[in-house]
């Protein structure tokens, strides 16, 4: 029985994180649009160096962190919700306000195909990497691989943006992400014992990146 419960949270996990999952993730770069364009990222190692800084110190950690407390809440709505407003509190421009909260809610409304009480708990507007961890935690799947997944997908995600943006190559990307591995599979261990207490990010240039998206005027990214 426990082979089939974890068979089960693996395939919902590559269902809910996939590409083809419909939350519209390729249609943002959390600001790597504008590093390319500043120069700031310009070939592989600077590519692998700031997906690795995002996840480690940035605002990948933070979405972490969330996950986790979202995970964590359960089925509890009073925490869920309080967790839901600092999720929104925390993005840190329009931008990355209005990615977060789209892709929670496109999240949300894909993911009700698997039912559940959680959906009725949450709010109608709850950040992405909460409504993650809330799902995730309804249907019984650990949050350790919850996080991985997660990270996976964003590094995966944002790999995909830099090879549309001329950075890198389809082979050299996927030698980028073998390079995260053990990255992924740190912070996922280490958000996993973490609290709200833990939220906190360093990664100043993408955050300036972020917010000079905005004023960007020629895109092929929202964010």
């Amino acid at each position: 029985m426990t082979d089939d419960r974890d068979l089960l949270a693996l395939l919902r996990l590559m269902a809910w994180l996939s590409p083809a999952f419909p939350v519209g993730s390729f249609a943002y770069s959390g600001g790597l649009e504008r590093a390319v364009h500043d120069g700031l990222i310009h070939d592989d190692r600077s590519l692998r160096d700031w997906i690795a800084t995002l996840i480690q110190h940035g605002a990948a950690w933070n979405d972490a962190v969330l996950l986790a407390e979202g995970h964590h809440a359960g089925e509890d709505a009073p925490r869920l919700a309080a967790v839901a407003e600092l999720g929104e509190a925390l993005a840190g421009s329009k931008e990355r306000h209005t990615e977060t909260m789209l892709l929670g809610e496109a999240f949300l409304s894909a993911a009700s195909a698997w039912p559940h009480e959680i959906f009725s708990m949450l709010p109608a507007k709850v950040a992405y990497p909460i409504a993650v961890g809330a799902v995730a935690r309804a249907h019984d799947i650990p949050l350790q691989k919850t996080l991985a997944a997660f990270l996976h997908a964003l590094a995966s995600q944002m790999l995909s943006a830099g090879i549309r943006l001329g950075v890198t190559g389809q082979k050299d990307g996927v030698a980028i992400l073998a390079a995260l591995e053990d990255i992924i599979a740190e912070v996922a261990t280490r958000a996993a014992k973490s609290d709200l207490d833990d939220l906190g990010a360093a990664a100043v240039q993408a955050d300036i990146a972020s917010l000079r998206h905005e004023t960007q005027r020629t895109r092929l990214f929202r964010s």
